[in-house]
C-alpha cells in the first residue's frame, strides 16, 4: 500500500512537473514571438521613417533646381519656362544611405485651371466651360462630367441639365454637400458625379486648383493645348506645329505663336489664355528603405527671387 502510494504520488508530481515545463515552454515561446514582433514592427516603423525623411529630402532637392532655374534667368531678358529647364528635366532614382530616393517637378500651368471657371461673381466663365468641355471631348469621357463639374464649383443649388446638386449627394452613402465654391485640392474632383478612379487619375493630369491664370505654351500637353480654341480641335495640324516649334526652341513670347500660318480666329484666343511663364510648381519625392516606400507631394509658388512658399503639403 505504502509503495503503491508513493508511486502514484512520484506520478502526480512528474505530471505536474511535466506541466509546469509545458507552460513555461509556452510563456517562452509567446515571449520570444511578441519580442521578435515587436522588434519587427520596431524595424518597419523605423524603415517607414527613413523613407519618409529621404521623400522629404527629394523636395529640398527639387526647391534647390526651381532656385537654380530662377538665377539663371535672372537677367533674361525675355525669360521663360520650358521643358528644356533643369527642373523639367528627368531626375533618375539615387541612391542615398542604403535608400533610394526619386524626385520629379511639374509646373501647374501646363495645366487648364479649373476653378477660373467660375468668375469672382460667380458666374460661369463661358471660355473656360468651353475649353473644360474640349479636354473632356478630346480625352474621350462623359460630356455629362462638365455640367457635373460646374455645378460642384458655381455658388448655387440650382442644378444644370446633366449635373448635380446636394439634392443628389445628399442621398449617397455616405452623404456629402456639394462644394459650391473653389476646389482646395485636386482631390475635390473624386466627389463629382461621375467621376471614378479611372477618369480621376487621368482628368486630374490636366485640371489644376493652383492660381494660374494662363497655360504656359512650352510645358502643356498637346490635349490642353487642344482645347484652348475649338478652331485648334478641327486642325490638329497646328497643334503639331506647336509642339515640333517649342521642341527645337521654347517660346519666349506668346506673340511668336502668331508666326504660326493656318491661325485665324484661335490667335485672339491663344494670345488671351496663354503664357511662357510658370509660377507654382508641385514637387514629388519619393523615397524607399528596406521596403518601406513613402511619396511627398508639396505644391509651391516660386516668386521673382526664385524663393517658395508652400501651397500644399500631402505625405503618403
Amino acid at each position: 500500500m505504502v509503495k503503491r502510494r508513493l508511486k502514484r504520488e512520484q506520478g502526480v508530481a512528474l505530471l505536474a512537473a511535466l506541466l509546469a515545463i509545458a507552460l513555461m515552454t509556452l510563456v517562452v515561446v509567446d515571449f520570444m514571438t511578441s519580442s521578435a514582433l515587436g522588434y519587427m514592427s520596431a524595424a518597419n516603423q523605423a524603415n517607414d521613417i527613413k523613407a519618409t525623411y529621404l521623400a522629404r529630402s527629394a523636395i529640398g532637392v527639387g526647391l534647390g533646381l526651381l532656385e537654380q532655374d530662377s538665377a539663371a534667368k535672372a537677367n533674361a531678358q525675355e525669360p521663360c519656362d520650358s521643358l528644356f529647364d533643369i527642373w523639367a528635366m528627368p531626375f533618375p532614382p539615387m541612391g542615398v544611405d542604403g535608400g533610394i530616393v526619386s524626385l520629379s517637378i511639374v509646373d501647374e500651368a501646363r495645366k487648364i485651371p479649373i476653378n477660373q471657371i467660375i468668375d469672382r461673381g460667380g458666374n460661369i466663365n463661358a471660355q473656360r466651360a468651353q475649353q473644360l468641355g474640349n479636354l473632356i471631348n478630346v480625352l474621350g469621357m462623359p460630356p455629362e462630367l462638365v455640367p457635373a463639374i460646374l455645378d460642384w464649383l458655381d455658388p448655387d443649388d440650382d442644378t444644370l441639365p446633366g449635373g448635380a446638386e446636394s439634392d443628389y449627394y445628399m442621398h449617397l452613402i455616405p452623404p456629402y454637400a456639394t462644394r459650391n465654391g473653389p476646389m482646395p485640392t485636386i482631390g475635390d474632383l473624386r466627389l463629382v458625379r461621375g467621376v471614378n478612379d479611372m477618369i480621376f487619375a487621368k482628368l486630374s493630369q490636366y485640371l489644376t486648383v493652383a492660381p494660374e491664370t494662363r497655360v504656359n505654351i512650352n510645358t502643356a500637353a498637346p490635349e490642353v493645348i487642344a482645347s484652348i480654341d475649338p478652331g485648334l480641335m478641327e486642325n490638329p495640324k497646328i497643334v503639331g506645329e506647336i509642339l515640333a516649334m517649342r521642341s527645337q526652341h521654347p517660346f519666349n513670347n506668346v506673340t511668336d505663336i502668331g508666326n504660326l500660318p493656318g491661325l485665324g480666329n484661335e490667335q485672339n484666343t491663344l494670345m488671351q489664355n496663354l503664357t511662357t511663364r510658370s509660377t507654382y510648381f508641385t514637387i514629388s519625392g519619393m523615397g524607399t528603405f528596406a521596403g518601406a516606400r513613402r511619396a511627398v507631394y508639396g505644391t509651391f509658388r516660386r516668386n521673382p527671387n526664385g524663393t517658395a512658399i508652400l501651397g500644399g503639403w500631402k505625405e503618403e
